[in-house]
């Protein structure tokens, strides 16, 4: 059985329209909330919180099929690129990898699967600068824009999620 996480976006939880899915088709996806969003809190310090978070859910199982939305698509980026190994393919929903984030950089490019979807009317996540920075740290990208907006939600609805989890 694969081990499969998804992780939610900056003000969503584990029991978002997208949790609920991929639950209702993968009985096994964790389906985490992370510290939530508060605009008292300074992102950097909400990304570092919420990462630790991440790493300790990840390091009890090894072979990682991630999952992740927005800000939750920034995470999985950071958490592949720190632990590689650990991760068998990635699933990118409108990622925020737009995010002036110097320690993605810093890492050498990562060769795992890697699908994103964007949605070319997303007003939140500009796809073009997100494809730019995706190109440069990922090597086996397939990067779909789809006539959608940042929710992805029709998207997310129409996917094959069953045919996408298969490990390449």
């Amino acid at each position: 059985m694969q081990n499969i996480i998804f992780i939610h976006g900056l003000e969503s939880s584990g029991e978002g329209f997208k949790s609920k899915l991929l639950r209702s088709i993968f009985s096994n996806c964790l389906t985490p909330t992370f510290m939530p969003y508060s605009s008292k809190i300074p992102i950097k310090i909400l990304l570092e919180k919420r990462m630790e978070q991440l790493i300790s859910i990840l390091t009890e199982r090894k072979k990682w099929i991630i999952i992740g939305s927005s800000f939750g698509g920034l995470m999985a980026t950071l958490y592949t690129c720190k632990f590689p190994s650990s991760v068998s393919k990635l699933i990118l929903l409108a990622p925020y990898l737009s995010l002036n984030i110097q320690e993605l950089r810093n890492f050498p490019p990562i060769n795992i699967p890697v699908l994103i979807y964007h949605g070319i009317n997303d007003d939140i996540v500009p796809w073009k600068s997100t494809k730019l920075l995706a190109e440069k740290i990922f090597l086996n990208l397939t990067y779909n824009i789809v006539e959608d907006d940042h929710s992805l939600f029709y998207t997310v609805k129409a996917l094959d999620w069953k045919l996408l989890i298969k490990v390449s």
